[in-house]
């Protein structure tokens, strides 16, 4: 099971984008973008796919983890916990991190 509450948050920052699909994925639900994973939720957690260069940034944040799902930590992953989103704008940034680093990756076909 997954936060429903939190997806229908995210659906609605991302509601205008063309490029968005979704995909349980983990558990939970992944949102991706031009078909690569940006965000997430597993359990209550948000995940975000920041990439390798923005990982240490984003872990400096309060409620931020490294996404661990396997026991190990994912590379340019974190989790981030009910506290760091509370509010739209801290949602709204943490998908727009993900969104960055998403941006940044070729097309999929």
């Amino acid at each position: 099971m997954f936060d429903e509450a939190l997806a229908v948050r995210i659906r609605e920052v991302l509601q205008d984008r063309m490029d968005v699909t979704e995909q349980k994925m983990f558990g939970g639900v992944a949102f991706m973008v031009r078909r690569h994973m940006c965000v997430g939720i597993v359990g209550s957690d948000l995940m975000v796919r920041v990439g390798a260069d923005g990982l240490e940034r984003a872990l400096a944040e309060p409620h931020a983890r490294p996404m661990d799902f396997t026991g190990r930590p994912s590379r340019g992953m974190v989790y981030v916990a009910k506290g760091g989103v509370r509010t739209k704008e801290a949602l709204r940034g943490w998908i727009a991190r993900g969104l960055r680093f998403t941006q940044t990756l070729p097309d999929k076909k």
